[in-house]
């Protein structure tokens, strides 16, 4: 299997492309280690690494690690404390305002309690698919201000907006199709494209940003 793409290394960090489909650390559903962000990177590297933050398993894009436990600490408080800027690549389906944002209160569970939740959007492009004008798509920017769960999918959907490939909110039979006929098969189009945050070691503005993939491509040619 091909290594990780490293997109930033020094002697604090490394943050990687992370794949759709690749889990961050191991949970309780047992996995093989190919899928496995954090192992795949520590035999990559021949050392230990530690997660500052997550991607949910289809989302692909710029995950950070820290390589020692007060680095991770330092980070995850910047991540706390709201001082790091995500920025997201999303593909909807049909035509999104040119701007808005979403402050629905999100919960985690049925029994859990609802918490704040903001996230900003912006069309970035938009376009009717050849052969089909009546299926429309979106390429929307996203920045969440709060860290929510599934909070981009979830507010994204309750906006009318549901990801391209998004089978657990946009419906499995609704993601075949539009994977089918879009040529992205059965991936979910949303991607982190950019992470900023002070860095805790030297407080600097880092800046990691990862590239396009050619599925988002494929639906704005």
């Amino acid at each position: 299997m091909a290594p990780l793409r490293i997109l930033f290394e020094d002697e604090h960090f490394v943050a990687i492309d992370k794949p759709a489909g690749m889990i961050v650390h191991a949970g309780r559903d047992p996995e093989g280690p190919e899928w496995i962000a954090m192992k795949r990177l520590r035999d990559q590297l021949g050392r230990q690494v530690y997660p500052v933050h997550r991607l949910d398993r289809p989302t692909s894009g710029v995950l950070l690690f820290a390589l020692d436990p007060r680095t991770n600490g330092l980070a995850q408080k910047s991540f706390e404390q709201r001082k790091v800027v995500k920025t997201y690549h999303a593909i909807v389906c049909g035509i999104a305002p040119e701007a808005w944002c979403c402050e629905t209160p999100l919960s985690a569970a049925a029994d859990e309690p609802f918490k704040e939740a903001r996230t900003e959007f912006r069309r970035l492009k938009s376009s009717t698919v050849s052969g089909d004008p009546a299926l429309e798509l979106s390429l929307v920017e996203v920045q969440p201000k709060t860290g929510r769960f599934h909070q981009i999918r979830r507010h994204l959907l309750e906006a009318g907006f549901p990801i391209v490939g998004d089978f657990w909110y946009a419906g499995q039979e609704r993601s075949f199709e539009l994977g089918e006929r879009l040529g992205t098969g059965t991936r979910m189009l949303l991607k982190a494209m950019v992470l900023e945050l002070p860095h805790p070691q030297t407080g600097e503005l880092l800046r990691i940003e990862a590239p396009e993939e050619e599925e988002f491509r494929r639906c704005f040619p």
